[in-house]
This record gives structure tokens, C-alpha cells and sequence, in this order.
């Protein structure tokens, strides 16, 4: 978050008369307790009509099926649309294109296309299958071929950990937009003026499309920080001050995330973002208390204060 916003405070005659659109990202359980904790979520969220909620894909297609179930049971079950990530890692053009067809064929028409992380976990060498998409953009285009998609796909306000440079990562963003891609959505970052100056430049390259601004509502500090240091997104010193002492006192912590998180998106808001993609982490209370701040209420809740 840009220095000057950092203790602003919350101003009453903040307008939420127009609230920012949001969507939820959530990721496949891989057991019964964790199935309940997302659906639970899933329920608590789905009344604040998010424009889509995304379900993310394992290294390697490791979630595939469970991606595939979860996805399937929100077309069946709510009135949410789904957005099913894919990635082209550890698998031919037609195992993924047997994904997309299944995925046609449930209803969905939204896949959030990823190259995804190299089979040997960050840090080692992408290789792409010799019978697979080689890249993001290639992948795309195959999604394209079989039935009219809205894409979204992946960027990066503080650049991606495996590019040389800004302008070849933008490169990389054109290229997926050439290819079809129709919205973008940012790894996570805490400094708003990163999301700006990053903005600054894809349209400065002649890219339209919306670039979404992806929070992270931080649930556990150490955690967040050591997923930041390996994804390279910058931890700010005064964000880790705000936990500091904190590690054995969750509530508190709770209270701060909330806090935090609410103060980015405000910030955000202020400056003109209207569309913002929450990371969930299948937990829905922090989420929740950000979008009320933003003035999302549930339809009965509107009915009755409008009454």
C-alpha cells in the first residue's frame, strides 16, 4: 500500500453507493474436514453475488479430479459461475483438451489459463511436455479452438520470479492477450503503488484489457511471508511491524488481517480499481467483513435497509 494511504483511517463520507465488483478464488479440498471448511465458505460468500469465483489447479494436474468436482457441484449446486484454472504442465494437448471439453460439457465457460509451476516445484527449470502446450499463450489458443471461453490469466505487479525483465514479462502478458486472453489477474501485493506503477506499464504497451488487482487477506503472517519470498512479492517492513508479537495471539491477528486488508482495498477503491479478485484461502470471515466495509450486502439485506 502506497505510504501515503497507510493511516488514512476510514473516512465516513467514504462513498460505497457503486461497490467494487468482486470475485473469490478458492482451491479443491483434499480431505472431508477441508471439503466442509470451502463449502462452508462457498455458502457464506455466495449471497455478496461475486461476479465469478475460481477454483485453482494443482502442479501438474495433481487436483485435476477434485478441481474438476468442485467446479462441477458449484454449476449444480449455487447460482455462482465458476472459473476453472488449467495448466499446460506434465500433460499432452489432448489430456488438456479433454479437461476443456469436460469443462464445456459442465457448464462452465471460463477457465483461468496458467503455464503453472514447473513439475519440479519453484525454483527448477520449466520444461514443457513434448506433446503438450509449450506455453500459456499456446494454451489459449487450444482453449479458443474448442468452445468461446472468457480467459483470464495470470499477472505480476512485481514481475514474474523466472522473467529477465518488466519488458519481457509485459511481452509475455501480450502475447496472452493475443491469443485470446480477456482478463488478467495480479499475484498477490501489498504496495497499491506497485499495482499502479505495473498498470502504468501494460497500458503504456497498448494492453487493454482489465488488469484485477488479487488480494490476500494475510490468515497467518510467517505463512504469507514465506509464500511472498518464494512467488516474489514484496512483504513491506509496516505490514510485518502490524503482526509483530502476535504469533501466539490469533485473534488479535484476525483482527489486524482484517484491518489491513480492509485499508488495501479502500485504498484501491479510491483510486479508481473496480474490480477486485479475492485469494480466500477457503476461509470466508475475513473476505466477508472486507466486502460488507465495501458496501456488498446480501439481497435481503438491501431489501430491508431500502424498506
Amino acid at each position: 500500500m502506497s505510504s501515503h494511504a497507510n493511516h488514512s483511517g476510514f473516512r465516513a463520507s467514504r462513498n460505497t453507493s457503486r461497490p467494487a465488483s468482486v470475485s473469490f478464488e478458492f482451491f479443491p479440498p483434499k480431505t472431508p474436514a477441508m471439503e466442509e471448511t470451502l463449502w462452508a465458505s462457498i455458502k457464506r460468500l455466495e449471497p455478496l453475488s461475486p461476479a465469478f469465483v475460481s477454483v485453482t489447479y494443482g502442479a501438474g494436474g495433481t487436483t485435476r479430479e477434485r478441481t474438476h468436482t468442485t467446479v462441477k457441484r458449484i454449476v449444480d449446486e449455487t447460482p455462482l459461475r465458476p472459473a476453472a484454472h488449467l495448466t499446460c504442465v506434465s500433460a499432452t494437448k489432448g489430456e488438456v483438451d479433454d479437461v476443456i471439453r469436460s469443462y464445456l460439457d459442465a457448464g462452465v465457460r471460463h477457465i483461468v489459463a496458467l503455464r503453472g509451476d514447473p513439475a519440479g516445484g519453484l525454483g527448477t527449470r520449466y520444461e514443457p511436455h513434448p506433446e503438450g502446450y509449450a506455453s500459456t499463450p499456446a494454451l489459449i489458443e487450444g482453449i479458443r479452438a474448442i468452445g468461446d471461453f472468457e480467459v483470464s490469466v495470470a499477472a505480476y505487479p512485481e514481475k514474474h520470479p523466472e522473467s529477465d525483465s518488466f519488458a519481457v514479462d509485459i511481452d509475455v502478458l501480450r502475447q496472452k492477450v493475443d491469443a485470446g486472453a480477456t482478463r488478467a489477474i495480479t499475484q498477490f501485493f501489498f504496495d497499491n503503488d506497485v499495482y499502479f506503477r505495473y498498470l502504468d506499464k501494460v497500458r503504456g504497451a497498448g494492453i487493454n484489457i482489465p488488469v484485477v488487482p488479487g488480494i490476500l487477506p494475510v490468515q497467518n503472517f510467517r505463512q504469507t511471508a514465506a509464500f511472498a519470498e518464494r512467488t516474489g512479492a514484496h512483504v513491506p517492513a509496516w505490514l510485518a511491524h502490524r503482526f509483530d508479537g502476535l504469533d501466539d495471539d490469533a485473534e488479535t491477528r484476525r483482527l489486524i488481517a482484517a484491518a489491513v486488508a480492509a485499508e488495501q482495498v479502500f485504498d484501491l477503491v479510491d483510486r479508481g480499481v473496480t474490480d477486485i479478485h479475492f485469494y480466500t484461502m477457503n476461509r470466508a470471515d475475513l473476505v466477508y467483513a472486507i466486502c460488507h466495509l465495501l458496501g456488498l450486502r446480501p439481497p435481503a439485506t438491501i431489501q430491508q435497509a431500502t424498506a
